[in-house]
């Protein structure tokens, strides 16, 4: 897992404190395609399962997630695919 991976799991796990949590850097597959850069981080897939999703609707569950890496949002990050839910139960 690279620098920009690792900040953004090390914020969403303090942010959110996820039973799930799985950060995927999907960068080299975008070889070629709009904001990839060689060797930088840009393109990741997050699945998130927290109690802080519970009863709100996907945009505000989306945003509560951008929030936490707002900063990181077009540089590094050109891309984020994100899915989210809460714990079942």
């Amino acid at each position: 897992m690279g620098p920009v991976a690792k900040e953004v799991s090390r914020r969403l796990s303090e942010t959110f404190h996820p039973t799930r949590l799985v950060v995927r850097d999907d960068s080299e597959q975008h070889r070629g395609h709009a904001g990839h850069r060689e060797g930088v981080e840009t393109h990741f897939t997050v699945e998130i399962c927290a109690e802080a999703f519970r009863g709100r609707s996907r945009v505000e569950q989306q945003r509560l997630v951008y929030g936490a890496l707002a900063d990181l949002m077009n540089n590094p990050i050109h891309a984020l695919s994100l899915k989210i839910s809460a714990p079942e139960g």
